[in-house]
């Protein structure tokens, strides 16, 4: 059993110095952790004789049988340690994954920046430009790797920061400040054979806009990068997006524009099929929805996982929807609806995703004879060119529903409150959208979802009468940077 270290147990030191560690939140029961006895609120300063930045250096300098921590506890320094068990948890839910900064701002100011397309009033944290390759190790966002300093180079080759996610945009170096507007922005080229020296794997994207890094500029983005593989493991191709409050001159890519960086990328995954075995660079759903083409099958993606970057959610979503139809048919489907808690139900979306849930709400309403009513939310805040459900606005559906005759439950994209409090962009929250439109509202990723909630089983459902938000649904809101800020 791991204790406190006896030579040092009853150790306490005044506090003199300026250390700044890692908050604990939580402790992991029948943990590393809960066995030398820490606590949440204490502070985890040093590991191992190694002064801690972030929950990164926590891991690495724990990753041994025997760990020795400096924790303060009420304003005191004291020692703690003992050995660590094969397979054993450390145990340790920090408040914040880092302890120096709150987080890495960027130095950029990209022309198609979303922080800066924002409107006013928003919550604060919505105009904080992010920029922390530690977050990009940690929970994949992309990062430009344009304000790293010497240590922070020297950590990622130390601790095997791998893989990182990349915002390329451009390999050109002038075309790449311009996407930047940052005139002093390093060779990405330059810094990707670093990374492949040092075995570092990345995942890459370019944001597409037109007159900036498409036509020529892309071709050589996509053959530089090439040159890269496998070090560089993947390309996500794209559009660019702009709001109404958009302040830099630029513009969405047209139809045809698509069109013809779909056909150069199809072809260029061919070469790289023939080449590489893998496809390489990846398409984002958007460009098949607005093409209104189909999203292509579950192995175009060579087994990575991109949907965070908006590749297969909708494939993820009709392959979902095949099962649900296999288990529908199994069941005795005329009596489906007999045996539904709530007899119909209206689908929320946004409205580039509406035509193929439509599709898919007609063949369950065909087969189980229960009617669901899709409703595209326009995105009236952010400008009607902003079409995707992660950015609704709880506002807009309220408005845009409130004359509209719903089924008995209300059915809403669970990636619009992907927030850690479990709200939409501009704080609405599904209680209040429930209240406002007096039905219950289920969060839904996939037609299961739906199902569930059709059969009052859907476990993140919010009723206008509940005095609070369910903590299920709270627990739902997943991740988002704005937790830590």
């Amino acid at each position: 059993m791991a204790q406190y270290n006896n030579r040092q147990k009853d150790k306490t030191i005044a506090m003199s110095e300026p250390l700044r560690g890692g908050l604990i939140a939580a402790i992991e029961p029948d943990s590393f952790a809960a066995e030398v006895g820490l606590r949440p609120g204490d502070e985890v300063l040093v590991v191992n004789g190694h002064p801690v930045e972030d929950v990164i250096d926590v891991q690495y300098y724990a990753a041994d049988e025997w760990i020795e921590l400096t924790i303060r506890r009420g304003g005191m320094l004291l020692n703690v340690a003992g050995p660590r068990l094969y397979n054993q948890v450390l145990g340790i839910e920090f408040e914040h994954p880092t302890f120096d900064i709150d987080i890495r701002r960027c130095n950029n100011l990209c022309p198609f920046c979303f922080v800066l397309q924002m409107p006013n009033r928003m919550r604060r944290a919505l105009y904080v430009k992010d920029d922390d390759y530690r977050y990009s190790f940690l929970h994949g966002h992309f990062v430009t790797l344009t304000n790293l300093s010497d240590h922070d180079w020297d950590r990622i080759a130390e601790q095997f920061l791998s893989p990182l996610y990349v915002s390329v945009h451009a390999t050109d170096l002038e075309t790449r400040r311009a996407c930047l507007r940052n005139p002093t922005a390093p060779d990405i080229l330059q810094q990707l054979a670093w990374l492949r020296d040092h075995d570092i794997e990345v995942h890459t994207q370019l944001v597409v806009t037109p007159g900036l890094n498409d036509g020529p500029q892309l071709t050589k983005s996509l053959r530089d990068l090439t040159e890269f593989w496998p070090t560089v493991q993947s390309i996500s191709v794209v559009p660019v997006g702009l709001t109404k409050h958009h302040k830099y001159d630029r513009r969405p890519l047209t139809k045809d524009e698509m069109r013809v960086i779909v056909d150069e990328v199809h072809a260029f995954q061919s070469n790289c099929l023939s080449h590489l075995g893998v496809r390489f660079a990846y398409l984002t759903d958007e460009f098949y929805l607005q093409l209104d083409e189909p999203v292509p099958p579950k192995a175009y993606y060579d087994g990575l996982s991109l949907e965070e970057n908006g590749q297969g959610m909708v494939r993820n979503f009709l392959d979902d929807w095949k099962k649900v139809k296999r288990e529908i048919k199994k069941q005795d489907a005329q009596s489906a609806g007999g045996r539904t808690h709530y007899a119909s139900a209206t689908l929320v979306t946004a409205t580039l995703f509406a035509p193929t849930l439509a599709k898919t709400a007609n063949e369950f309403t065909q087969l189980t004879k229960i009617p669901l009513d899709v409703a595209p939310i326009v995105n009236e805040r952010l400008g009607e060119t902003i079409r995707v459900s992660g950015l609704l606005m709880g506002e807009d559906v309220i408005v845009q529903l409130r004359d509209r005759v719903l089924g008995n439950v209300l059915v809403l994209p669970r990636i619009m409150f992907d927030h850690p409090q479990g709200v939409a962009l501009d704080d609405q929250s599904p209680l209040d959208i429930a209240r406002a439109l007096n039905r219950p509202v289920a969060l839904a990723d996939a037609m299961g979802d739906v199902l569930d909630a059709l059969a009052g089983q859907n476990r993140l459902i919010v009723k206008p009468t509940d005095e609070f938000i369910p903590i299920d649904v709270m627990k739902a809101g997943g991740w988002a940077v704005e937790k830590y800020l």
